[in-house]
């Protein structure tokens, strides 16, 4: 049976509010480092190699090694959900004892880090198909763990399954006011590691941006 999930909204946190004083924390805001903008997203994009996504023979996650640790008990995953959330506490393992998460690809706000998920903005089975098949193990390590880029993302983890390893000319996030930034992030991840897109990718993506 799967488990019941707590979805922490605005009107929530108001009424808890209202009942015990408090103010409530505002959602914290996905934080990893923040694509180009606009134009220097559609010039990034205009000078990526357009080509015919290529084969997912020979892919496997093992191959893009992930969650490493990045210092002392914390690995990738602890660190996003700590950089990503609000009051974040964690234990002496690294992994959070409290705290909360706001998923900017749906508007949801999440009080167990069971319901989050770290997302790879550009899927690590994408990447292979678009160039990281000839990478180094090294290099897709380097990839799959990318904190200095807007790769990693906390979000629910239903919406990233649903989005599994679609470019953005298949799926796009629900809430509309962050396909911008979506857009804007996937290209960022695309260009920074000379990763191809195809035709109906690129399309895509020019029309997301054109729309920021």
């Amino acid at each position: 049976m799967r488990r019941r999930r707590l979805t922490v909204t605005a009107a929530t946190l108001a009424a808890a509010a209202a009942l015990t004083g408090a103010l409530p924390a505002s959602p914290a805001a996905a934080a990893p480092p923040t694509p180009p903008d606009k134009a220097t997203s559609l010039a990034h994009l205009a000078s990526l190699r357009v080509a015919a996504e290529g084969s997912s023979t020979g892919y496997s996650r093992d191959k893009f090694p992930h969650w490493i640790t990045i210092s002392g008990n914390c690995n990738t995953r602890e660190e996003v959900l700590k950089r990503d959330g609000s009051n974040v506490q964690v234990g002496s393992d690294c992994y959070p004892t409290s705290g909360s998460w706001y998923s900017p690809y749906d508007g949801a706000t999440w009080s167990n880090p069971s319901d989050v998920d770290i997302d790879h903005m550009v899927p690590l089975a994408e990447a292979w198909r678009s160039g990281a098949s000839s990478w180094t193990t090294s290099r897709r390590q380097q990839f799959a763990n990318d904190l200095s880029s807007s790769q990693l993302w906390a979000v629910t983890d239903d919406v990233n399954q649903a989005k599994g390893d679609k470019d953005p000319a298949e799926w796009v996030p629900p809430r509309a006011a962050f396909r911008c930034m979506y857009a804007r992030s996937w290209v960022d991840v695309k260009y920074r590691y000379d990763l191809s897109v195809d035709s109906a990718e690129k399309a895509a993506l020019t029309n997301l941006l054109n729309a920021c």
